[in-house]
């Protein structure tokens, strides 16, 4: 056998190695899917089955590809209504954070991409509405993409590339899997007395931020603090703050989101583990003016 022929069939060795493990990896995902779906569904949510849409393909700063999936549901939330200039407006201000797209990020699945190589994909789901817009508007679709990638940035601690591109012959890769979603009410924020030490529950309505709040400065401590934590606990300052009333706290299922009104104050945080919020906990210490929010994390 010549070097040539040696060195082709090495490499044809090493391909088939990998293509090996990428499906051996994309069975065990599919068996862990099967798994969970016949698990009961939590308490306080509802499962979903997200309807394809679009796929977009990047890479990481280690050049591994990463396939999104842009999905869409009736099920999620629709983003505010907005025209393009009023999109133009939130991006040009001092905080276009203020501007919220309700989604859904599914785990990481293994794929096969067209070459035969291993890849990862990952789920978004948006409001059905929403997704139309984003297809038939250039700039709407180009913002939703910034901020679903640092959604996934986030939620899996990823360095994705902005540069991206959309494939135009199939509209996702590999499989969409059924997601659970959040159906339970927003959380009670129990408020501290510091003389008697009791907590006072206290009902919090939503209100519409209309002008810049500032983000709040928060710690997030795991316990324990070396491998799967067991709780998270999150500490924010709010020094403006006088009374729980002005507080809104949505937990998520991997993200804290917190107004305090009237425009004091906005925080949008995505959390890399997934929380039990139904178990999850507030309070308000009215001296300190610190909230404390204590959350069990699902079992890895």
């Amino acid at each position: 056998m010549s070097r040539m022929e040696l060195d082709k069939s090495l490499l044809s060795a090493e391909l088939n190695a990998e293509m090996e493990e990428a499906l051996y990896e994309q069975m065990l995902l599919q068996a862990k899917q099967e798994i969970q779906n016949r698990l009961p569904i939590p308490q306080g949510s509802k499962q979903i089955r997200p309807q394809p849409g679009f796929c977009i393909k990047t890479h990481t700063s280690k050049k591994e590809k990463i396939f999104i999936n842009i999905c869409k549901s009736s099920q999620i939330p629709a983003a505010p209504d907005l025209s393009e200039q009023e999109l133009v407006t939130i991006l040009e201000s001092d905080d276009p954070s203020g501007y919220r797209v309700p989604m859904s990020i599914g785990e990481p699945h293994v794929e096969v991409d067209n070459s035969g190589s291993g890849c990862t994909a990952y789920d978004i789901v948006i409001n059905s509405s929403f997704f139309d817009k984003i297809k038939n508007n250039e700039l709407f679709r180009e913002f939703f993409i910034t901020v679903a990638m640092e959604g996934l940035e986030n939620k899996y601690a990823l360095e994705l590339s902005r540069e991206w591109r959309m494939l135009k012959n199939r509209k996702f890769m590999g499989s969409i899997f059924d997601q659970n979603i959040r159906t339970t009410s927003k959380p009670m924020i129990q408020e501290m007395d510091p003389k008697s030490s009791q907590p006072v529950a206290s009902k919090t309505l939503i209100s519409e931020v209309t002008s810049s709040p500032e983000v709040p400065e928060y710690t997030i401590i795991a316990e324990p603090l070396e491998g799967h934590p067991t709780f998270l606990v999150a500490e924010i300052s709010l020094p403006k703050v006088s009374s729980i009333r002005s507080l809104v706290l949505d937990l998520g299922e991997d993200r804290i989101v917190l107004l305090g009104r009237p425009d004091l104050y906005l925080m949008d945080i995505f959390i890399p583990y997934n929380i039990i919020q139904e178990e999850s906990g507030a309070q308000f210490n009215k001296e300190t003016k610190v909230l404390t929010i204590t959350m069990p994390v699902q079992s890895a």
